[in-house]
C-alpha cells in the first residue's frame, strides 16, 4: 500500500485569474513523481466530452450532457483514476454526507511511467488531498499536478521527448469569462504560431529540433524504419461561464479540440489518448459572442494554454 506525504503548495510560475465558480486543487508525490489536477464545481455544471485518439483512460459517465462536480486530471495511467474516488469522497464529506446526495466526479489520466523506474501513482489519499487545499483563481503551470512528469514530442524515440507539464490561460470579453487547462504529455511536438517546433523532436547531440515531416523525409531518404513509441496523452478543459445548450457546448468541445492540432503535431493518433471537456457555468448570457467565434477565442487560449505547459522544464526533468 502507497503511504507518501501529498504535497500542495508550490512555487514558481502561475495563472491568476478571476472565475469564482470553479475551484483548483493541484497535489502531488514527489516519490514518483507523480500528481494530480483537480477542477471543483460545487454548483454542477454541464459538461460536453470529447475523447480521440486510440488509447483514452478515463472514468465516469459518458453521454450528450453530463452534469458533474469535479473533473480530474491524473498521471499514473489508469491506476491513476483512483484519485476520483477521493475527489468525491471528500467532497461527500464536506457536504456531511446528506443521503442520495453525493459528488459526481470525472476523471482522466496520462501514462507518465516511462521516465522514472517506479509505479507511484496518484491514489484516494492524493485526490481527498487536492479538494482539501483547492482554491479559486489559481493555477500553477509547467511541471506540477497531472503534468509532474509529462513529456511531448518523443514520435521518433522517447530520446527525443522533451518536459512538458500544464498549461492554462484565460480571458473576459464582456461578462463571458473563459478559461483554458491543459496537461501536454503528447506524442506530437509543441509548435508555435509560426509553424516551428519549440518543444520535442530534439535530438540529442545536435539538440536541433526538427518538424516531424522533415524528420520522416530524412529518415525515408537514408531508409531507415520510423519508430512509433506509445503511451501519449494531452488532457483538456475548456470552461466558460456563458449559457450554452447542450448541443452548442458539445461542438464547442470539437471546434476546440480540432483547433489543438495546428499547436500539437501530429495529434489524435492511434498512440494518443486526447480527452477534452468542455464545461459551462450557465451564469451570463451574451448575445454579442455567438457559439463560432466562442470558439475562435477558446481555441487560441488552447494554444496560449499548451505553449505555458512548457514554461519550466528544468523542474519536470528532476527526477
Amino acid at each position: 500500500m502507497q503511504q507518501f506525504i501529498p504535497q500542495t503548495l508550490f512555487d514558481g510560475p502561475a495563472l491568476t485569474f478571476d472565475f469564482p465558480a470553479l475551484l483548483i486543487g493541484i497535489a502531488e508525490y514527489e516519490e514518483g513523481p507523480t500528481g494530480c489536477s483537480v477542477f471543483l464545481f460545487p454548483e454542477r455544471v454541464s459538461t460536453s466530452i470529447d475523447i480521440r485518439g486510440g488509447g483514452a483512460g478515463t472514468m465516469g459517465m459518458v453521454g450528450d450532457e453530463v452534469r458533474l462536480h469535479a473533473i480530474c486530471f491524473a498521471g499514473g495511467s489508469l491506476p491513476g483514476l483512483e484519485v476520483v474516488s477521493g475527489v468525491t469522497a471528500a467532497l461527500w464529506e464536506q457536504w456531511g454526507r446528506p443521503v442520495g446526495q453525493y459528488a459526481i466526479g470525472h476523471g482522466a489520466s496520462i501514462n507518465d511511467y516511462r521516465r522514472r523506474n517506479n509505479s507511484v501513482y496518484p491514489d484516494y489519499l492524493l485526490g481527498r488531498a487536492a479538494v482539501s487545499h483547492a482554491r479559486a483563481g489559481y493555477f500553477s503551470l509547467g511541471a506540477r499536478g497531472a503534468g509532474r512528469l509529462a513529456n511531448c514530442g518523443g514520435l521518433f524515440g522517447i530520446e527525443r521527448g522533451e518536459p512538458s507539464g500544464q498549461g492554462a490561460a484565460f480571458q473576459q470579453i464582456g461578462p463571458t469569462k473563459i478559461a483554458v487547462f491543459v496537461v501536454v504529455n503528447s506524442f506530437g511536438v509543441i509548435l508555435d504560431r509560426s509553424g516551428q517546433v519549440v518543444r520535442g523532436n530534439r535530438h540529442p547531440q545536435t539538440k536541433e529540433r526538427r518538424h516531424p515531416l522533415l524528420e520522416m523525409q530524412m529518415l525515408h531518404a537514408l531508409g531507415e524504419p520510423i519508430p512509433s513509441p506509445f503511451g501519449n496523452t494531452t488532457l483538456t478543459l475548456v470552461v466558460t461561464n456563458q449559457r450554452l445548450s447542450v448541443q452548442a457546448l458539445r461542438h464547442l468541445g470539437r471546434q476546440v479540440h480540432t483547433a489543438m492540432g495546428r499547436c500539437i503535431y501530429p495529434f489524435h493518433t492511434i498512440q494518443d489518448g486526447d480527452v477534452l471537456y468542455a464545461v459551462t457555468t450557465n451564469e451570463v448570457d451574451n448575445p454579442a459572442l455567438g457559439g463560432v467565434a466562442l470558439g475562435i477565442l477558446a481555441s487560441e487560449l488552447a494554444w496560449d494554454a499548451i505553449l505555458a505547459s512548457a514554461s519550466e522544464p528544468e523542474k519536470n526533468g528532476s527526477l
